[in-house]
């Protein structure tokens, strides 16, 4: 059970975190791109690829602000792990 005062039970907690976070950042990411990459190509071939090109650069723009959570979330727990660093080494 986790403390209500502590957002993480222990030091390796953090690091386990925020490691699951910055690699689901960089999947969604890289999804973004892919998203990106298919609907610059889905405009100069002028095809529809499954979508129209817009609509692949709505979906990048949307993979790219659903990246803030989890890097925020990362940036969030390197925060704590390093006051609780700080605080450790006093």
């Amino acid at each position: 059970m986790i403390p209500e005062d502590k957002p993480f039970i222990d030091r390796e907690d953090v690091k386990t975190d925020i490691r699951l976070c910055a690699w689901m950042g960089t999947i969604i990411i890289f999804i973004s791109l892919i998203c990106a990459t298919i609907g610059v190509i889905s405009e100069v071939l002028d095809e529809t690829l499954v979508l129209e090109s817009i609509s692949w650069f709505l979906l990048a723009i949307v993979f790219a602000v659903i990246a803030i959570v989890p890097n925020m979330r990362s940036l969030t727990a390197k925060l704590i792990y390093g006051i609780e660093s700080e605080t450790k080494s006093q």
